[in-house]
């Protein structure tokens, strides 16, 4: 089943990143980030139904924002305001529209790690 998913993985507590703030961007043709939805990610560190799927995916470059600061800022480290990484932009494309496509984040306060998944 074609469609977009993703993950998120809290590397400093080794556990999934449950309540992430993403929000999801299309650029269109003038390369313009075009605003599409956004979502929380539950206690597995996914969201409960796919970013797309089916008809919604389309050929393109996108961009999910996961909002790390914020999430961090809830598990009581002591980090300096503002904190290293406030927001991770990953940008990919999607060139086949019958695929899936999964982009896990593996993340602590002061790196991250992005790939696609299966």
């Amino acid at each position: 089943m074609s469609g977009l998913s993703t993950h998120v993985l809290d590397l400093t507590h080794g556990k999934p990143a449950q309540n992430v703030h993403l929000d999801l961007y299309k650029k269109d043709e003038s390369s313009n980030l075009i605003y599409l939805k956004s979502s929380l990610t539950n206690k597995d560190g996914r969201l409960d139904s796919p970013f797309l799927s089916g008809e919604e995916l389309l050929l393109g470059e996108y961009e999910i924002v996961f909002h790390i600061g914020d999430y961090f800022r809830t598990k009581q480290l002591e980090i300096s305001e503002p904190h290293f990484l406030e927001k991770v932009p990953v940008r990919f494309c999607i060139t086949e529209i019958n695929g899936h496509y999964h982009v896990p984040l593996l993340v602590s306060p002061w790196g991250y790690q992005v790939y696609r998944g299966s």
